[in-house]
């Protein structure tokens, strides 16, 4: 008896718990792609434009220098973590996938975002840090040495934001960013809701 008297007591307690967690911004049925915070910090809306189901168009830097043909891939855009985190998922041809987890760090006043790819599933997650620049523009980096050797980041910039559409450029630059290489250009629209 007194088993099932501490059995109820903890279920209660857990069902009382977990009705208490606000999960007012997370993505629902009214929201599919959730809400910001106005707790967040105020750079969470920086990526504001992006959210939702964009359809874009690829292309990379193919090893002899030329560039692919252009390929379609489907990015979703949305709040997480109740409004404090923006999630984005890419959906590319032949079962292709990846995306990143973007959150704020107030006290460096950067964006961290980690990113994930699969079938190609890392040990670790490539880590990228940035921000806002004057223009609107999205400029993130992460260190990465050049083939060669020689020290360097790969940047990556979303231009041309609007609530139709956005550009996004990935490329290889030296530290002084004297030398850029892009590799990978993608332009999105946004899909009519």
């Amino acid at each position: 008896m007194r088993t099932l008297l501490i059995l109820f007591l903890l279920i209660l307690s857990n069902s009382m718990f977990a009705q208490e967690i606000p999960l007012e911004y997370e993505p629902s049925a009214s929201y599919p792609f959730g809400r910001l915070n106005p707790d967040a910090p105020m750079e969470t809306g920086d990526y504001g434009k992006l959210i939702g189901l964009c359809d874009c168009k690829r292309v990379i830097r193919n090893p002899d220098q030329t560039w692919s043909d252009t390929t379609a891939m489907i990015w979703k855009w949305k709040y997480i973590m109740n409004g404090y985190a923006v999630q984005d998922e890419v959906f590319r041809e032949g079962n292709l996938y990846a995306g990143g987890v973007r959150q704020f760090n107030v006290d460096s006043a950067q964006w961290v975002v980690s990113y994930f790819s699969q079938p190609a599933v890392p040990w670790v997650p490539g880590v990228w840090h940035g921000g806002t620049q004057e223009n609107q523009d999205i400029v993130l980096f992460k260190d990465q040495k050049a083939p060669n050797g020689t020290d360097g980041f790969y940047k990556i910039t979303f231009t041309n934001i609007s609530k139709d559409k956005f550009d996004w450029i990935g490329e290889w630059v030296n530290v002084g960013e004297t030398f850029k290489l892009p590799t990978m250009m993608i332009y999105c629209q946004k899909r009519k809701m």
